[in-house]
């Protein structure tokens, strides 16, 4: 999954022009993109309409925590944001809900268009249901006009059970399955995207800027599939995590 604590550098994202949308799975247009601090201003944001933003950690600590993970509110003006939240427990106590909710109505007041938050959590492919029930309790607790996101295993498709698959289906808004982790592309990751099909929610691909990415065929018919989130990072050589 995701694995950076970085925070966005927002002064740069203000000054880019709103852009013109794309067709739907058009992977080099980078019309969706995760992005962190430290990734300097490039082209492909030029296209991104849709920016997925870390905001907090729920780390499993004793007691289990709510850590924010930038020390500003961004500005984005009319970009499509979802707020994302990675997630080491889902032992969560009322507190966290309260501190995640009490995030999301700050971004909204400062003038963010925040449409969702998408929960970063490897949950494993055995235990999709466990991972439904737990986002059916959280989906409750959002405002009614803020979406539910997840990102996701390629496994999930190839080997989850299909009670768990449809569970999710019935609690989520959309799932990003990377085709990567970390800094490396998932070797063999074509054959996983060819069982999709057994995936019946929206779904985006994860794709990593500069990595290997080649289409199965089909993919872009499913009707399911709702495009590519592309994370960007620098060029090898300059000083950046990932």
């Amino acid at each position: 999954m995701i694995r950076a604590t970085l925070t966005i550098a927002a002064a740069a994202l203000a000054v880019l022009p709103v852009p013109i949308a794309r067709d739907r799975g058009v992977a080099p247009a980078h019309d969706a993109v995760w992005l962190w601090a430290g990734v300097k201003a490039q082209p492909a944001l030029a296209t991104a309409r849709r920016l997925y933003l870390l905001q907090g950690q729920v780390e499993a600590t004793d007691p289990v925590r709510y850590a924010a993970q930038r020390a500003a509110i961004p500005r984005l003006g009319n970009r499509e944001v979802w707020m994302v939240v990675r997630v080491e427990t889902l032992a969560w106590s009322p507190a966290i809900y309260d501190q995640m909710l009490a995030a999301l109505e700050r971004w909204r007041a400062a003038g963010n268009r925040v449409v969702g938050i998408q929960i970063d959590f490897d949950a494993r492919t055995r235990h999709l249901e466990d991972y439904a029930a737990f986002l059916r309790g959280l989906r409750a607790r959002l405002p009614r006009n803020c979406r539910l996101g997840i990102t996701g295993l390629l496994d999930w498709s190839a080997n989850g059970d299909p009670k768990g698959l449809d569970a999710l289906a019935g609690v989520v808004d959309e799932a990003v399955l990377q085709i990567y982790q970390g800094d490396h592309v998932i070797p063999g990751y074509r054959a996983y995207l060819a069982k999709l099909d057994r995936l019946k929610l929206p779904f985006r691909i994860g794709l990593l800027q500069g990595g290997e990415w080649q289409p199965t065929a089909g993919l872009e018919a499913n009707p399911w599939f709702r495009g590519y989130v592309t994370f960007l990072r620098n060029p090898v050589g300059s000083n950046s995590r990932e």
